[in-house]
């Protein structure tokens, strides 16, 4: 019988994004969630997964409802062993809940999604010509996730602005930049992202693809 396994890069189960699975995916589908960061406390966080000088960075959620800004390598690392166990329970399917960049993750026999390889492709193909403008999380990651936007028929532009708040910029300002800039249409380029920032950016008139919602379709035609 097929099971859904999801792995968030935080700590599961993500109640901001499994409401999105739910709405497209049957009830009656076996599901088990896992993260990288299950059962570590914010000191040990802060230990084992500290951003490194100069690198790749990524930013997820833990259980109380904060964020915490993660080394991309060392997540790899340690998402690697999560896939296994994973796999151990017998999952079929395993979802990445990130839209960041892995280029060594691999499972033995289930199928692993993982949105960067589906995204680029399937976003180029949506909006052909116009001009993507794309929200990232961190201001970091407009350079270090830019190389998986290639398949894009015109090189995008991009605000920062985070999904669990923070003192940066907000999702409807991003938006409203990137409108400025002229842009056409919005990507939210993080699974953190949900309907309500859809709608804060969307106040703006711009058409928004919201990465989770559309992974989400995606995978339900598989499992």
């Amino acid at each position: 019988m097929a099971k859904l396994g999801t792995l968030t890069i935080g700590q599961a189960p993500r109640a901001d994004i499994t409401p999105i699975l739910d709405a497209v995916l049957g009830s009656e589908l076996p599901r088990q969630h896992a993260g990288v960061l299950d059962g570590l406390s914010r000191a040990e966080i802060d230990r084992d997964f500290a951003p490194e000088p100069d690198g790749a960075l990524l930013i997820t959620r833990l259980l109380d409802g904060t964020s915490v800004v993660i080394d991309r390598e060392r997540t790899e690392q340690a998402a690697q062993a999560k896939l296994r166990a994973l796999e151990a329970t017998g999952c079929s399917t395993i979802l990445m809940l990130c839209t960041g960049h892995f280029a060594s993750l691999r499972t033995k026999r289930a199928r692993l999604i993982e949105p960067d390889r589906i995204l680029p492709p399937t976003v180029a193909a949506l909006v052909q010509d116009a001009q993507l403008g794309i929200i990232v999380p961190l201001a970091e990651q407009i350079a270090s996730e830019a190389g998986k936007w290639a398949p894009l028929a015109r090189p995008p532009i991009y605000a920062a602005a985070s999904p669990y708040g923070g003192d940066g910029a907000s999702v409807a300002e991003a938006a409203e930049a990137l409108a400025e800039r002229g842009a056409d249409i919005l990507l939210m380029d993080c699974m953190g992202f949900v309907e309500r920032h859809r709608q804060e950016a969307a106040a703006g008139g711009l058409p928004v693809i919201l990465s989770n919602a559309l992974i989400a379709k995606i995978v339900s035609e598989v499992v």
